[in-house]
């Protein structure tokens, strides 16, 4: 996704596992598993599909690999490890993930060495959660090992396993209560070549600040933010604190404390349009100080709800160098259609125009039903 754009599945996202993956999944284990019951496995994954959702379709899988493998776990784990390169789409082996979390708890050093050898096929993130809830030590010890690993695959397991407020998983209810377990890992992927880890670590450190912000501040202050790689991940760490102006987060990304500029010529046209349409959000920034200022500007739009209220969404524009006096010209464009995360009402919608967290300027348009 894109700061411009809204992207929107053209496909259900639960039909990456769907009857017919399922039988090429069940084609793979039957090459791979000696023994593996062909008919068994489908029987039990295409059970009362059609009603679930992507990750319980991905559990499912879990379990009709459990039902259709013979022989001990160490057995089955061994045949779901060997089938990975093969087995398609990264949900699909999330279910081959997911069967190590559901069954392999008594079995933590078997169940993690396999997890780390998965995750390069479809991420390990959700299956790791289990271990670390069993025993929080003992997974990170595990885990702050990866972040040395060869693979940036792990490396990002290392980090986004124990995110405390993973999307689409349970909370770590030790984590969230106190970060600091988790801190060896963040820091040693704190300049990770691969951008792919360093988002990661970025948003681990993002969900900190929503409980302990003083943490996250206490725990970068000592960061080479001459660092390319280091400084991204404290930029986009901090969004939330500098989304609010908080002036740290502003100084430790090199912004100007509070914002000396207005917006002129607001304009978001069309002023009506119906769902499944797009704005454009145009003005002129310009700048009311005797000295250059390095300015995070960011729009709200205040989208309305079912019930008629309306919450605010902030997203980023961009950061701009502004001379003393100078001015430049912003524009951007939204998509306005449903999409996974996101449905739309109609009703008047108000945007704001951030800079340094600071609203400079407002308006409205007028969303209709399609």
């Amino acid at each position: 996704m894109t700061a411009s754009t809204d992207a929107t599945a053209s496909y259900n996202l639960k039909d990456l596992i769907s009857p017919a993956t399922l039988h090429a999944l069940a084609e793979v284990f039957t090459d791979t598993a000696p023994g593996f019951q062909h008919k068994r496995f489908l029987a039990v994954a295409t059970d009362g599909l059609d009603a679930l959702s992507i990750m319980q379709r991905v559990h499912r899988v879990a379990q009709a690999l459990d039902a259709a493998l013979p022989g001990s776990f160490g057995a089955k784990l061994d045949a779901v490890v060997a089938a990975a390169p093969r087995a398609g789409g990264s949900f699909m082996n999330m279910g081959l993930c997911d069967f190590v979390a559901s069954f392999g708890l008594h079995d933590p050093a078997a169940s993690l060495a396999a997890l780390q050898r998965l995750t390069p096929h479809g991420t390990a993130e959700f299956a790791i959660r289990p271990f670390l809830r069993q025993d929080l030590a003992g997974t990170l010890r595990t885990m702050a090992r990866w972040t040395a690993d060869g693979d940036e695959h792990v490396r990002r397991l290392a980090s986004e396993g124990c995110r405390p407020r993973l999307p689409w998983s349970f909370r770590l209810d030790a984590l969230v209560a106190d970060p600091t377990p988790a801190a060896e890992i963040l820091r040693a992927l704190r300049a990770d070549d691969a951008l792919y880890v360093r988002r990661s670590v970025a948003n681990h450190l993002n969900d900190i600040t929503k409980d302990h912000a003083d943490w996250v501040f206490a725990h970068v202050a000592d960061w080479d933010l001459d660092d390319a790689r280091s400084a991204w991940i404290v930029k986009h760490a901090l969004r939330s604190r500098i989304k609010q102006g908080d002036a740290r987060a502003l100084k430790l990304i090199g912004a100007s404390d509070g914002a000396r500029a207005a917006v002129e010529q607001l304009a978001i046209a069309p002023a009506r349009l119906a769902i499944g349409g797009a704005i454009e959000i145009a003005f002129e920034l310009r700048s009311s100080a005797d000295v250059t200022q390095r300015l995070v500007v960011d729009y709200a739009i205040h989208y309305v709800k079912k019930n008629g209220r309306a919450s605010p969404k902030v997203f980023k524009l961009k950061t701009v160098e502004l001379a003393a006096g100078a001015s430049t010209p912003i524009r951007i464009q939204r998509a306005l259609r449903d999409f996974t995360t996101r449905t739309h009402y109609p009703g008047t919608h108000r945007v704001e125009i951030l800079v340094n967290g600071q609203r400079l300027a407002e308006g409205t348009f007028e969303l209709l039903a399609p």
